[in-house]
């Protein structure tokens, strides 16, 4: 058998700035609101479902944010209050 000799170099510079570009695309990526639409879209439910059992939850309006006729939602405490509604059905 014939030994084989793998030898890699590895740029630092170049490895950290990948990660470091990956990392702030994930920031980016995270969302900070959800209005009703984006709801329906991240939990499969329609709007009609979702305003009937899930957004007239007390903990839901306690979080609501409104201008005008527009609504939003923190996204991580409005995932938190969905996993609790749907928990106990």
């Amino acid at each position: 058998m014939i030994p084989a000799n793998v030898e890699i170099t590895l740029d630092r510079q170049v490895i950290k700035e990948y990660i470091h570009k990956k990392l702030n695309e994930e920031i980016r990526e995270t969302l900070w609101f959800v209005d009703v639409d984006k709801l329906c879209q991240l939990t499969c439910m329609s709007k009609r479902y979702l305003e009937e059992e899930i957004l007239s939850d007390v903990r839901m309006k306690a979080i609501e944010r409104r201008k005008e006729r527009k609504r939003w939602y923190p996204a991580k405490q409005a995932q938190e209050i969905i996993d609790e509604i749907t928990y106990n059905w």
